[in-house]
């Protein structure tokens, strides 16, 4: 009887995800809808009551889960071992762990993953072309930029470097994490503004270190938590990224596209070197697979300051790169395409299409932003 249940949760489950799945996409106006009378509303009480606390819920979160799975599979190991008298016992448990796994999922589409159907930023933007100016963007799809828009855009970042970096100031991870969420509430028409929006220190910052992670975002718990042992020239950008997701921004491209957006329109100098900066580091890596040669002659006429940063990060590269990093990275890969974002952990760098045309439409009062 017991086993009958489990299997009518089973199909229940399996029939919620689908519709969720498949239904969520096809209509924009249900997306909108879950935004705005389940998504915002969700993330706010979260926020608030996730913010009572001084650590990270979150990392809490997924140590029980770790040792909740490391029970299950000892008990399944047992009755394996044992398989003739608990035969029953495996099969329920079998089946409990997928509805268990099934409902996770469920409550992570409904959470937060259903933001990921949300057309691109860019696109709410309005920032690509028509289909007959390509002469910007070299595939729409990746936004990847062309050569000669690859050095320009290379020209305007080292500008803007070189211009902000002698007022960057060194911040502490708290003063950037309030900063960023005062310049959320003035710059952009973020719903989840008053309450939704908070990174916290993760408790797994050793780790993190050793596969390259900077922050994350919890859909469970809806708390952004990032490495406060960063270098602090890092933080101002990965603290933006990871309150994106918390406004509602999934895909990561579009995460770095708000980011650099927010960072770029306050009048705040180590915001803006901070966004120039990250966008800097994934355009001189296209640039310097397409010619290294000019690639380096731009490195070259970097300030002191900058100079002195990216050879921080190399040290950091170098100490931390093993194969757990190589694997993490995959795994993630294959995360981001199960939620069709078809070019997986590349997805972070095509943010620079939508940034560079971003510029080029900009007006010189900088609008509020928009979130979708």
């Amino acid at each position: 009887m017991r086993l009958k249940r489990k299997l009518l949760w089973l199909l229940l489950l399996l029939l919620l995800t689908v519709m969720c799945i498949y239904g969520l996409p096809s209509c924009s106006n249900s997306i909108h809808n879950y935004d705005r009378f389940i998504f915002y509303p969700f993330q706010s009480a979260r926020g608030w009551l996730f913010g009572l606390i001084p650590f990270s819920g979150g990392d809490i979160f997924y140590v029980a889960g770790g040792i909740c799975l490391a029970i299950t599979i000892g008990k399944w190991v047992h009755y394996l071992i044992q398989f003739k008298t608990h035969r029953l016992k495996f099969a329920a448990s079998v089946l409990n762990t997928i509805n268990v796994v099934l409902g996770v999922y469920l409550f992570f589409i409904i959470g937060w993953g259903a933001n990921y159907y949300k057309p691109s930023l860019g696109s709410y933007w309005q920032l690509y072309p028509a289909k007959d100016s390509t002469h910007i963007i070299a595939d729409t799809t990746a936004k990847r930029l062309r050569k000669e828009n690859l050095v320009a855009y290379e020209q305007y970042l080292l500008n803007q470097l070189n211009t902000y970096a002698p007022a960057y100031h060194t911040l502490s991870f708290n003063e950037i994490n309030n900063r960023t969420i005062r310049y959320y509430r003035q710059y952009t028409d973020s719903k989840v503004s008053l309450h939704g929006l908070q990174v916290k220190p993760t408790l797994f910052g050793y780790f993190m270190e050793r596969i390259a992670i900077e922050g994350y975002y919890n859909p469970f718990t809806g708390e952004g938590q990032a490495d406060d042992e960063l270098p602090a020239f890092i933080l101002p950008f990965t603290i933006s990224h990871e309150m994106a997701h918390q406004a509602g921004i999934a895909a990561e491209d579009d995460a770095n596209l708000l980011a650099y957006a927010l960072g770029t329109t306050t009048n705040d100098s180590t915001f803006r070197y901070a966004a120039y900066l990250d966008l800097w580091l994934y355009n001189d890596m296209r640039l310097y697979h397409r010619d290294s040669v000019l690639a380096k002659q731009f490195e070259d006429r970097l300030n002191k300051l900058t100079k002195a940063h990216i050879d921080t990060l190399e040290e950091l590269d170098k100490k931390y790169h093993n194969e757990v990093e190589y694997y993490s990275s995959k795994l993630y890969d294959s995360y981001l395409k199960m939620q069709d974002q078809k070019a997986g952990i590349h997805s972070y760098g095509n943010v620079l299409g939508s940034a560079w045309l971003l510029e080029k439409k900009r007006n010189t009062d900088r609008d509020i932003i928009k979130i979708p």
